[in-house]
């Protein structure tokens, strides 16, 4: 692979207290740690990259289905690829299937416990059951090396040409993973199924025509806690959902779409309201980031971001972890950074290039490859010049070294509301400065003191736990997780920052009163 050609870093005092050996709020720098991602050779073309623990090590994976090479055009990629990490930034492959080009997601769909996957294809040839539909759904086996078709019923709502950005949420709170998806370019559309748990799936919502950028990602955007998607199509960007698999466009005063629709689009909570803000970019290349206010009507909260540029990508994630989400950026070989203040505000703190010319292909942030208590980065770029352009992924891990143990939340962080029998994905990040960490979930619904239930124990260290919500937990405006790291001897522990809600059953704050947005209602006493 061609050296990196440059790392720029704005060193910025440190402003609170040690977080695994790092200052909090100091500035991040990466170093590229790509050693193992050849083979296989990228071709061209957009794809998408995931960050997961595939294997069950408790150690960071990539998980893509590759570029328009895949399968086996002038390359070696085919089917899903796993490249299992081990802990210090290097990578070895495992593939499997005879398919690919598009995007992908990481979950556990059928409640084994294993990661599986989702994805949305343009290659969708395979002779056999894995790959030879438009979007597919396949069962892992824990060591990222095969899956199993778990996918009937899906790619029927009109698909067709092919499909991409793909992700993974619980839509009716049902207790299971859902698949929505977006069309590679024009004319498929965006679509949404159902999971009925037993490896078939119902078209829930969607429609086509149209075309698109090829971004799909579901949150909750007006926080009434039934997951909504951002999606990079003409015809709209943000679906409100109502929690039974039904979707309403939310756009409301967003900027309008183009024929493509908004670029790069991604969603996370900036303002601690416990509702996601969309992120995007604009056709000059500017950073944006609204929030929803209320029903049709969002609020501009980019503040000084740069109103043009090269960015075709965004991702809203703490990458300094000074409890704020942040804003990062990728396109024409630029990589930056812009550090939240919670409220809108938006300070540049690091950034570095790749070679030239840097095409935005893939970009994710938000795993820890080395448990070093910092959020990492994946991307894919087209590299060269013609006729010897290519795609290269790319891998960097945040620099610092930890000096002792911690564990701080991710997600949820508070004001978040979850439906009492769903499932949603517990974040967390870690500090660990040698050894191998377990991880215990409790729950509180009374408040940071407890009582404490436990959620789960001995869970790898991997930053991620998929949790179902018990169908019988109360309803309360005062629920907290902690989450305790052991490597050894040794324990770290945190809590939750903030109380989150769950809505119960025969709670009538939530039925008849606590409206989404309404802060009003939070309290430390239980309704």
């Amino acid at each position: 692979m061609p050296p990196l050609l440059a790392l720029l870093l704005l060193a910025l005092p440190a402003d609170g207290a040690a977080d695994g050996g790092a200052a909090r709020g100091s500035a991040p720098s990466w170093v590229e740690s790509s050693a193992g991602l050849v083979p296989p050779t990228l071709e061209g073309g957009r794809t998408e990259v995931e960050m997961g623990d595939v294997n069950g090590d408790g150690l960071l994976d990539l998980v893509s289905v590759g570029d328009h090479g895949s399968p086996f055009v002038n390359t070696d990629q085919h089917g899903v690829m796993v490249w299992l990490g081990d802990g210090e930034g290097g990578w070895s492959v495992r593939m499997h299937g005879d398919f690919g080009y598009g995007g992908v997601a990481l979950g556990d769909v059928d409640g084994d416990g294993l990661v599986d996957v989702g994805y949305g294809i343009h290659h969708d040839y395979s002779a056999d059951d894995l790959g030879d539909q438009l979007l597919e759904v396949a069962l892992g086996d824990g060591s990222g090396k095969s899956w199993e078709p778990w996918d009937d019923g899906l790619a029927t709502g009109g698909e067709s040409w092919g499909m991409f950005g793909t992700d993974f949420a619980d839509i009716d709170n049902d207790g299971d993973l859902d698949v929505g998806s977006v069309s590679f370019g024009c004319c498929a559309g965006v679509h949404v199924y159902l999971n009925a748990g037993d490896g078939t799936w119902s078209h829930s919502f969607g429609f086509t025509g149209g075309n698109s950028d090829m971004h799909f990602v579901f949150g909750d955007v007006n926080g009434d806690g039934h997951a909504d998607f951002a999606v990079s199509h003409a015809a709209g960007t943000v679906y409100l959902g109502d929690g039974t698999g039904a979707f309403t466009l939310g756009d409301g005063n967003l900027p309008p779409p183009d024929f493509l629709g908004l670029g790069g689009v991604s969603l996370g909570d900036v303002d601690h309201d416990g509702g996601d803000e969309l992120a995007f970019t604009e056709d000059d290349g500017g950073i944006r980031v609204w929030t929803w206010i209320g029903p049709d009507s969002w609020q501009d909260l980019s503040g000084a971001l740069p109103t043009s540029g090269p960015w075709d990508a965004t991702q809203l994630v703490d990458m300094d972890r000074d409890g704020h989400r942040d804003l990062a950026a990728f396109g024409g070989g630029q990589v930056d950074v812009w550090a939240g203040d919670g409220a809108g505000g938006w300070t540049w703190i690091a950034g570095f290039t790749t070679p030239p010319p840097g095409g935005f292909r893939a970009f994710r942030a938000g795993g820890d490859a080395d448990h070093n208590g910092f959020p990492d980065l994946a991307l894919v770029a087209e590299e060269g010049s013609f006729p010897n352009e290519r795609n290269h992924l790319r891998f960097f891990k945040e620099s610092s070294v930890p000096e002792s143990l911690a564990i701080a939340a991710v997600y949820p962080l508070g004001r978040e509301r979850l439906h009492a029998g769903s499932v949603h994905f517990v974040d967390w990040i870690s500090a660990v400065p040698e050894g191998t960490g377990e991880v215990a979930l409790e729950l509180s619904t009374g408040g940071p003191g407890g009582p404490w239930t436990p959620v789960a124990a001995a869970l790898a260290d991997s930053g991620r736990y998929q949790w179902h919500v018990p169908a019988g937990t109360p309803g309360t405006l005062d629920a907290h997780l902690r989450y305790t790291l052991t490597v050894g001897a040794a324990t770290a522990q945190a809590t939750t920052p903030e109380p989150f809600a769950i809505v119960g059953s025969g709670s009538p704050i939530f039925e008849d009163g606590f409206e989404s947005g309404d802060t009003s209602a939070w309290s430390s006493t239980v309704p």
